[in-house]
């Protein structure tokens, strides 16, 4: 059982993308490090005809509903929605992610350990006892899981929501296997799923996230969000991004030779008790903390976890000459 002290209200949970740390502390610019810390495609979707064309209104007028209705039609396109379900648009995951304690009266809520710290976290700063599970009045999966890359069935996801007073399914990591979204089933009320845009396409900084479930259960969220939760620029990109099927289905194709060759990249140092997702792979090895220090002091910053030792989390580099100079610092043989 996880106690709610673990995560007080206003603590700071650890994350990746924290290159500041990494430079106060082993030293260097930015621009010499390779942040290898999250697990957000380094390839992002590019901006810079979207921009162009951005009529000002966007950034001049609140957003309107015509803009709002034509990204959740992009949304429900790009994820394969069934007909029957909902979906609201947030301004990131994250926010969506603060709400979710809003939805049940409290109680006892389960969290896989290891997962996204968040989940835990909010739930904890909001009074929920938390558990590791498997059973509670909510539960919180994330699939697949980060940062071990577990993958649950539909199947297997559906009986436990017939099982549980509230059914979260984080599908952050999912862009890469949409056979295996619940999006494309007819959800129940008491089961919400959760999209991230930024990871697939690039664009953590635009704050977009996406909730999908019963129509009434969206409802009660968009409540919560309240009026204009995502701000006009991001309306406007996220539309061209998500409706852009041929560079989504080019970027699967390289996404999947990427973590191939950082597979074999780890594997050849080595580390060959591999998990993950097309965006990251986690290593286990008990050198994890010296590996990550290694790598820190040749300027390659990567995850290690609090509560979780013996596991190093790489995402994957940004170019060949990244790949070059991950391959050439990992020690040759680490276990």
């Amino acid at each position: 059982m996880v106690n709610s002290a673990m995560a007080q209200a206003g603590e700071t949970r650890a994350h990746g993308g924290d290159l500041d740390r990494a430079v106060a502390r082993f030293g260097g610019s930015r621009a010499e490090w390779i942040d290898l810390s999250t697990g957000i495609n380094p390839h992002a979707w590019p901006l810079q005809q979207a921009l162009q064309s951005m009529p000002a209104s966007v950034w001049q007028a609140l957003p309107d509903r015509q803009a709002q209705d034509r990204l959740l039609d992009a949304a429900r396109r790009a994820y394969g929605l069934h007909p029957s379900n909902g979906i609201v648009a947030a301004p990131g995951t994250q926010a969506l992610i603060q709400l979710m304690p809003r939805l049940s009266s409290g109680g006892q809520v389960a969290v896989r350990h290891p997962s996204y710290n968040e989940h835990r976290g909010v739930f904890a700063d909001a009074g929920w006892q938390v558990t590791t599970g498997p059973v509670a009045d909510t539960v919180v999966h994330v699939n697949p899981n980060n940062p071990d890359g577990h993958r649950t069935s539909t199947g297997d996801l559906m009986d436990l929501a017939a099982r549980v007073g509230t059914l979260i399914v984080d599908e952050a990591f999912m862009d890469m296997t949409e056979d295996e979204s619940l999006c494309r089933l007819a959800l129940p009320a008491n089961v919400v799923v959760l999209r991230s845009f930024g990871k697939f396409f690039g664009l953590a900084g635009l704050r977009l996230g996406f909730a999908v479930g019963a129509p009434e259960t969206m409802e009660r969220i968009n409540r919560l969000l309240g009026p204009w939760a995502v701000a006009g620029p991001t309306l406007h990109l996220g539309t061209a991004a998500l409706n852009d099927h041929q560079w989504i289905a080019g970027m699967k194709q390289t996404l999947s030779s990427d973590i191939s060759r950082l597979r074999e990249t780890l594997r050849a140092a080595g580390l060959d008790r591999l998990t993950g997702t097309d965006l990251f792979q986690t290593a286990g090895t008990p050198d994890a903390p010296a590996l990550h220090e290694t790598l820190a002091r040749a300027h390659i910053w990567t995850r290690i976890f609090d509560g979780w030792p013996g596991h190093i989390r790489f995402g994957l580099p940004a170019s060949d000459a990244a790949f070059a100079r991950l391959e050439q610092t990992l020690p040759r043989g680490a276990t």
